[in-house]
C-alpha cells in the first residue's frame, strides 16, 4: 500500500528508548544482566499521518516523569519534511530477573537521570 504497516511503530518506539538509555549509559543487556527486566506493560499510538516507504524518519523520546517502580515514554514521530506522523506512549515496569515480581527503579538510572 505504499504506508509503513502500522506494527512498525512499537519497533521505532523500542529503538528510540533503547538508544536513550544508551546515551546515558545504561544497557538493557547489562540491566538484565544485573537483575533487572523492563517488560512493557501499556502501549499507546496515535495514528496522525502515515509514513510512506522511503520516508527518513525522526523519532524523539522523552521521559514523562521520574521512575518509580514503572517508567514511562512519550514518543513523537515526524517525515523528512518534519510533518507529525505518530505520537505515543509505553509504560514499561522494573522487574527483578530472580523473583519475577517488580521493583523500584535502580539507584543507578535515577542517579543518572
Amino acid at each position: 500500500m505504499g504506508v509503513v504497516y502500522h506494527g512498525n511503530y512499537l519497533n521505532y518506539f523500542e529503538i528510540a528508548r533503547i538508544d536513550w538509555l544508551n546515551n546515558l549509559g545504561i544497557s538493557y543487556k547489562w540491566m538484565e544482566e544485573n537483575g533487572v527486566m523492563l517488560p512493557v506493560h501499556k502501549v499507546a499510538v496515535n495514528y496522525r499521518k502515515p509514513a510512506r516507504f522511503d520516508d527518513r524518519l525522526k523519532v524523539c523520546v522523552y521521559l514523562q516523569k521520574i521512575p518509580t517502580v514503572r517508567i514511562v515514554f512519550d514518543y513523537v514521530i515526524y517525515n523528512q519534511e518534519d510533518d507529525l506522523l505518530t505520537t505515543g506512549m509505553t509504560e514499561l515496569i522494573f522487574v527483578d530477573t530472580k523473583t519475577k515480581k517488580p521493583m523500584r527503579c535502580p539507584d543507578y538510572i535515577l542517579e543518572k537521570l
